[in-house]
């Protein structure tokens, strides 16, 4: 439905007309429904059907205001899922571990968590060969206080997390951890003829290997965050822009990139960890404990001497140690940059406070421009 109603939206964009709303495009799909090429859409519940028109509209309201690209066409298999958006329509029975959804009726589940306050939709999706089903509820809570102090965390790949305190989570890699058994079932499935039986078994078993290692990434990020945004009250992120630091160093056919192989080992470790996912939990589970997250500029968070305030490369060693060339302070480069994490959250909530000027990056004084890199 959300191919044929973008199918549409784009010859009658070629053909100069304007863009069709939701409602008209409402009117098409009951012409689609009653259409002798297509009656088979009546087999599925229209709830659906609609919602699919109203992730179209949604699409395209955040290209025209630039927040995403142009809505692209939705390949089967990736991230297959339908709505029913009307709660009257479905029926949660949890006592009893089923749920009732239109046009398929009552279904057994395997209950996650419990489900509390008033149901509002529900949300069946397919991954990795398994069939799951959201439930959204809406309940009025009171915001508690939260008791916890100021952290400020340094994100890496050596160490995933690492506190301002000296407390630091270790990588889980989980994609590093797999990457063996991935690439020999993306290889069995090469060798398959496409679309027969064998090829989809092996795509079969290729995505189990990815829905295992987005499981344990998952996991993994929230008993992490979990932890920290229980024990915390305001949490200090570096604002790392991941799809910059991520990026392609392949180059181009006239100017190729350097070091193209170990960079791309880096992007894999990079995108391994799961930053941004990290930081959203982080987000909404401070929110919900009362505690607050704000993210600060990295620049020279590692470069920074949190005893005298110095600021070189040279300070960092290695990638594990730092010492200061200035006054000889040593401690681990990644506490280095949790702590000056801290320090610049703390600079920054004051000048918010103040109404004054957001402060300069780590180190600078000033007057004085920030060292590069």
């Amino acid at each position: 439905m959300f191919n044929q109603a973008l199918a549409l939206q784009q010859a009658n964009r070629e053909a100069g007309g304007h863009y069709i709303g939701y409602v008209a495009m409402a009117r098409q799909l009951t012409a689609w429904r009653n259409s002798a090429e297509t009656s088979w859409l009546k087999e599925a519940h229209v709830h659906p059907l609609q919602h699919a028109l109203k992730d179209l509209e949604k699409a395209y309201k955040n290209f025209f205001e630039k927040r995403a690209d142009f809505p692209r066409f939705k390949r089967k298999g990736q991230r297959d899922s339908f709505r029913y958006p009307d709660p009257k329509q479905t029926k949660l029975d949890q006592a009893n571990g089923r749920i009732f959804l239109p046009k398929l009726g009552w279904l057994r589940y395997r209950n996650s968590r419990q489900a509390l306050g008033e149901l509002r939709n529900v949300t069946v999706s397919l991954s990795g060969g398994r069939w799951f089903v959201s439930v959204q509820t809406r309940r009025e809570v009171e915001i508690p206080v939260s008791q916890g102090g100021a952290v400020g965390i340094d994100l890496g790949i050596a160490r995933f997390a690492t506190l301002s305190d000296g407390t630091f989570y270790a990588p889980l890699n989980s994609f590093k951890r797999h990457e063996a058994a991935l690439r020999k079932a993306q290889q069995a499935m090469s060798r398959k003829t496409q679309f027969s039986s064998n090829w989809k078994q092996a795509k079969a078993r290729v995505q189990r290997i990815h829905a295992r290692i987005g499981n344990a990434r998952r996991d993994y990020l929230h008993k992490t965050s979990t932890a920290i945004s229980q024990n915390h009250a305001l949490v200090f992120v570096e604002d790392l822009q991941v799809r910059n630091m991520s990026r392609s160093a392949a180059g181009t056919t006239e100017a190729p990139g350097k070091q193209v192989r170990a960079k791309s080992g880096l992007n894999r470790a990079i995108l391994d960890q799961g930053w941004f996912e990290f930081r959203r939990q982080l987000d909404y589970k401070l929110a919900w404990n009362g505690g607050h997250l704000m993210a600060v500029p990295p620049r020279n968070t590692s470069r920074t001497c949190p005893a005298c305030g110095h600021v070189t490369a040279d300070n960092r060693c290695t990638q594990e140690r730092f010492a200061c060339v200035e006054c000889g302070f040593e401690e681990n480069a990644d506490v280095v940059g949790a702590i000056n994490v801290l320090r610049a959250g703390h600079a920054r909530l004051a000048c918010e406070v103040s109404g004054a000027a957001r402060p300069p990056a780590a180190g600078t004084r000033r007057g004085e421009s920030a060292l590069s890199g």
